[in-house]
């Protein structure tokens, strides 16, 4: 794995994808085995950048008259209201940023909401789940707008070990916009 300088900017920022009940219990059919293991990880990595934290939600708010309608009925479990339990953040994630979350309904978070808060062609770290999902839509999204993007392997949570590899073989194929990294090295780099 290579660091390179994008992690080691005191300007960089964390960005925290979607630590939530849904993708952590192992009773959610969505939820990672893998979570429980990544989250110590994510917590060192948000003291270390203290206030440069960004936490998201995905929240299932989408358009149902859009392709969203199909998922929300291959998936009914998770048509539930924004409110619900599922959606809220797992306790160790709670209090992970001095900032509110950014809620979306979106696989993918990059967007002017992020961008607005991190600033165009940002150093951003990120972390969170599912690597084969919300994190890959996030990266790539993030390295089309301009970002510098470090991808934290080891605090990254996958739907399965071999999902999460492939995702991070894809997400390796980007460098220098998207660079993969672990924990230790972009601790070593603050």
């Amino acid at each position: 794995m290579t660091l390179g300088a994008t992690a080691s900017n005191e300007d960089s920022w964390l960005v925290v994808i979607d630590p939530q009940a849904i993708f952590a219990s192992p009773d959610s059919a969505w939820g990672s085995p893998f979570f429980a293991d990544v989250i110590p990880r994510i917590r060192e990595l948000a003291e270390s950048f203290r206030d440069r934290v960004i936490v998201t939600r995905w929240m299932p708010t989408a358009d149902r008259s859009t392709s969203w309608g199909a998922y929300f009925e291959a998936w009914p479990f998770a048509d539930q209201p924004a409110d619900d339990p599922l959606f809220d953040l797992v306790p160790a994630a709670v209090g992970l940023s001095p900032h509110p979350t950014l809620d979306l309904p979106t696989f993918g978070k990059w967007g002017s909401d992020i961008e607005a808060i991190v600033g165009r062609g940002a150093h951003v770290v990120l972390t969170g789940v599912s690597t084969d999902c919300c994190v890959i839509s996030t990266a790539l999204a993030a390295a089309d707008a301009g970002a510098h993007v470090t991808l934290v392997a080891d605090a990254c949570a996958g739907s399965t070990a071999e999902n999460h590899a492939a995702a991070m073989q894809v997400m390796g194929l980007y460098p220098p916009q998207i660079r993969v990294s672990d924990t230790a090295a972009v601790l070593a780099a603050r």
